[in-house]
């Protein structure tokens, strides 16, 4: 019971932390490229990935390790910010809301068949009932579609949730902070290869939101955030705490509330309680 309390617990920061992560990549590519966005907060998290690795001393993953370690990295080092980022040149970070609400859905389904989770029938309704309301709601804002930026995010919450399966799967091997600093790690040379060779011809008409955005998806969403999310990941189960993300778009909202004096509707509130229902829903059936 403390084990699974504790994988909620870090599953629940660390969706905190990434509730951040579309608006910060939003405001960054404004100015920057997303291919060079993509490469530099995955060198700028690897070099420090590789730090941590040095400072204590942990063991190299064995070879059988490898091909997973090369699915998270394509999953959530390359595939999800690429996508992501390049999705969001389309379309406003509020519309992303109605495809990151499936997230929790594509990590479930990803955890049965990459992680061995064998959820219980009622899971599946509650996490399918998540998903639509989150999906309704974000519907009902009245955003602009783009079909463009629509089959992109699409893209990326598919390869974002195999990776996080994966992850979560490998974590419970080497442990959660050592699968995403081996991934950086692992991706670094060709990250760093792309960063130089998608370098901007100059810095002086780069604002200060867009270094901000930078430093944000770098050292956070992805690094910190992942150290909490995999953790959370192996130790409550993938396809159980994966339902904390259906919170993450209302968590995004709630820092526009309170940081950017945005209105909070009565119907966000409504929502809101729903999802939580839906995710102890989750939990209760999840095993």
């Amino acid at each position: 019971m403390e084990k699974s309390f504790d994988g909620w617990l870090s599953g629940f920061i660390g969706v905190l932390i990434f509730s951040g992560s579309l608006p910060a990549t939003r405001v960054a590519v404004m100015d920057f490229d997303p291919t060079f966005l993509t490469a530099a907060r995955a060198v700028i998290a690897g070099l420090l990935g590789i730090a941590m690795l040095l400072l204590f001393r942990e063991k190299r993953p064995e070879r059988s390790d490898l091909i997973s370690l090369a699915v998270v990295a394509l999953g959530v080092v390359v595939g999800f910010p690429l996508l992501t980022a390049l999705a969001l040149k389309h379309i406003t970070s509020a519309h992303s809301i109605i495809f990151v609400g499936l997230l929790p859905l594509a990590t479930a389904i990803f955890g049965v068949l990459r992680g061995g989770d064998r959820p219980r029938p009622a899971f599946w309704l509650f996490s399918c009932l998540g998903s639509a309301l989150v999906a309704g709601f974000a519907l009902a804002q009245g955003v602009t579609a783009s079909p463009v930026g629509d089959g992109l995010m699409l893209g990326a919450i598919i390869v974002c949730g195999l990776g996080y399966a994966e992850g979560a799967k490998l974590s419970r091997k080497l442990g959660g902070w050592q699968v995403i600093c081996w991934a950086l790690a692992l991706s670094l040379p060709v990250m760093l290869a792309l960063s130089f060779a998608t370098l901007p011809p100059s810095f002086a008409a780069i604002g200060s939101g867009a270094w901000i955005g930078l430093g944000y998806v770098s050292l956070f969403s992805m690094l910190i955030g992942f150290i909490f999310w995999y953790r959370g990941l192996a130790q409550g189960g993938i396809a159980a705490v994966g339902q904390l993300q259906l919170l993450q778009p209302f968590f995004g909202l709630a820092l526009a509330a309170s940081l950017l004096h945005e209105q909070v509707s009565p119907m966000m509130v409504v929502v809101t309680l729903g999802v939580v229902a839906c995710v102890f829903g989750a939990k209760k059936f999840a095993r």
